[in-house]
């Protein structure tokens, strides 16, 4: 089965070039760092040890900027080595002008490319964001004797019925994970049934928070517009979603005549089409980027820019998440609700269950099916002390995965 891979991954190489100028040209790939994905480095490494995060996109991402912050401290540490696969993710790193962390594109999956990203890198610990299982690389850093790392592990049923099909080569690939701490119950219960020997739970690093002034704070004068305004949030939408919401918004203006309604769509190459289809309702649409003096005849603010999401969920005391009125699975609420902002879902939320399950019960969220129920759910005062809470279960999980990654550190770097 693993031939099978490589001869399929082969063929995709051939094909590959066609690919990536498609994407450059759609402004989905790096025009110039493209070549990292084919293992040709960007960046020099350093001399000394070097722990290594992979995770798939921003929201991977930004789980584990609180730990990178943490590593970014400690001596014993030269360099921290960040991969992801998006152009979105490569941008927001950027921002936080780490000193230690460097960013590089994950390479592609083929036996080659990751030996050589393996022999160049020398990782000592190898440490995967969620879903990022990769036959190749696995047995690359197997055949290297570096540890595996699952970290905040997820799969969900679609996922885990995928790899049960390949049963014996899947049981082979979860095998060479040294340890995994699954999120959330399910994924423990599917690690097990593929054979991962050692596991250990402790939380779902999602609840942690990244506690940085320049990713908080909206400038002073659009804070101060905001304050004349009713203001909600529509999160990480997707396609159809800015029209729910904006027919939420023709709906809810017929109670609150002052009412703002912010939209951060989850890919900003779209904000063409949706002011577009939003200005066909005869909505007053601005984009954040144009810098509004004033938002007095606005309906619609437009979030079209990387890594400022957390600003916005910030003044919200309402937020609904994107990703779930399609089926798409949802996106992750507890950002907003550390803000103490009222969650607002629709049906689909299989990638978080538990979470939504949790704020749920603390009476923090609810699922609506409806602009019309979307309106009627929208309330303009934060819940503080619900904040606080979720805040709370963050620094807990967040302390305790420090401890057993410091434990993994403390025992490779013996060997070494």
């Amino acid at each position: 089965m693993f031939y099978l891979y490589q001869i399929f991954l082969s063929i995709f190489l051939i094909i590959s070039p066609i690919i990536l100028i498609l994407r450059i040209f759609n402004n989905k790939e790096d025009k110039i760092r493209f070549k990292e994905k084919f293992s040709f480095t960007s960046t020099k490494k350093k001399t000394g040890k070097l722990i290594w995060f992979h995770g798939a996109s921003v929201g991977e991402l930004m789980s584990i900027v609180p730990i990178i912050k943490y590593y970014e401290k400690q001596r014993t540490i030269s360099q921290i080595l960040v991969t992801t696969s998006t152009l979105s993710s490569s941008k927001i790193i950027k921002k936080f002008n780490f000193k230690k962390t460097i960013h590089q594109f994950y390479p592609i999956d083929h036996f080659f490319f990751t030996k050589k990203f393996i022999q160049y890198w020398k990782p000592n610990l190898a440490i995967f964001i969620e879903s990022e299982i990769w036959p190749c690389m696995y047995k690359n850093l197997e055949i290297k004797k570096i540890p595996i790392i699952l970290l905040n592990a997820r799969l969900t049923k679609k996922t885990f019925n995928r790899w049960i099909k390949i049963s014996n080569f899947s049981k082979s690939i979860f095998n060479k994970i040294t340890i995994a701490y699954p999120q959330n119950r399910e994924t423990k219960n599917y690690l097990k049934k593929l054979n991962l020997k050692k596991i250990f739970s402790i939380g779902n690093l999602k609840f942690t928070q990244n506690p940085d002034e320049k990713f908080e704070e909206v400038n002073k004068k659009l804070k101060t517009e905001f304050k004349k305004k009713r203001v909600w949030v529509a999160s990480s939408t997707h396609q159809n979603e800015e029209l729910f919401c904006a027919k939420t918004h023709i709906e809810l203006k017929k109670k609150f005549k002052n009412l703002l309604t912010i939209i951060i769509p989850r890919h900003v190459d779209r904000v063409k089409e949706i002011s577009k289809e939003l200005r066909d309702l005869n909505l007053n649409v601005t984009l954040h980027t144009l810098k509004p003096k004033n938002l007095d005849n606005i309906d619609i603010y437009i979030v079209d820019s990387f890594g400022e999401t957390k600003k916005f969920h910030r003044i919200a005391s309402s937020v609904f998440l994107g990703g779930s009125i399609i089926k798409r699975g949802g996106q992750n609420p507890l950002e907003a609700a550390r803000f103490g902002a009222k969650i607002l879902h629709g049906p689909n939320v299989d990638n978080f269950k538990d979470v939504y399950k949790l704020l749920k019960n603390l009476n923090i969220s609810k699922k609506i099916y409806t602009p019309k129920k979307l309106a009627s759910s929208i309330i303009f005062k934060k819940n503080k002390k619900m904040g606080i809470k979720i805040k709370n279960i963050g620094e807990k999980i967040l302390q305790k995965t420090i401890n057993e990654i410091d434990k993994l550190i403390r025992d490779e770097f013996k060997k070494t």
